[in-house]
């Protein structure tokens, strides 16, 4: 059985940065990864996915604050976060799937994590 465990959620003040980590176990590579959030009230947001031969999307929001990248060599996909702002605060998940296509929605994601959460405050 697949599952995603994230971790590195905490409570931060604007412009400080954290790191999230997403450990993927019983299963082979999938051709996609990517980071996901959701504040409450709201639908899911993609933050970043990366596909498997390294090509990446951001959303805008993150685009030049986030960089999210991945072991080659152990099932790890991390989110490295700067420059945080109030409105980034949400519960952070990460998503897997195995077929060709690497967008930003979280509704194309075969398998999700249960989430870490993420609160800036200014």
């Amino acid at each position: 059985q697949v599952q995603l465990t994230e971790s590195g959620g905490a409570a931060v003040q604007t412009g400080g940065s954290l790191r999230l980590s997403c450990v993927v176990s019983g299963t082979s590579t999938s051709s996609c990864m990517g980071w996901f959030r959701q504040a409450p009230g709201k639908e899911p947001e993609g933050v970043a996915t990366i596909a498997r031969d390294g090509s990446i999307i951001y959303a805008d929001s993150a685009r030049g604050r986030f960089i999210i990248s991945k072991d080659n060599y152990k099932p790890i996909l991390w989110l490295q976060m700067s420059s945080l702002r109030p409105e980034d605060t949400a519960t952070y998940f990460c998503a897997a799937k195995w077929t060709t296509s690497c967008p930003l929605y979280a509704k194309y994601f075969n398998v999700k994590g249960q989430g870490t959460q993420v609160t800036v405050s200014s």
